[in-house]
């Protein structure tokens, strides 16, 4: 009984010094990475801005296009709806 209630100490103590290794590697890589994003993260801020600017004027663009074209047919409709409906009254 008391091999594997030793066993079980050998076990715990390793896994709590693996998490702690894996704890001290994880902070390892986030300092060496730490100057890479702080290099990047402004171009990233930019490529981001650049990104959503490029999506509203493209967006804009198309509700332009579409209003241009809307606008036209709805005055020819009104054009031909108009004496249709005067006959229709008259009639």
């Amino acid at each position: 009984m008391f091999t594997l209630l030793a066993l079980l100490a050998v076990v715990a103590v390793a896994g709590m010094v693996m998490a702690a290794a894996v704890f001290a590697v994880k902070l390892v890589v986030n300092l060496v990475f730490l100057p890479f994003k702080l290099i990047l993260f402004p171009i990233v801020a930019i490529v981001v801005i650049v990104k959503m600017a490029v999506i509203l004027a493209v967006g804009v663009t198309i509700a332009g296009i579409v209003i241009a074209l809307v606008i036209p047919l709805v005055v020819v409709a009104l054009v031909l709806a108009v004496p249709i409906a005067l006959i229709a009254i008259i009639t």
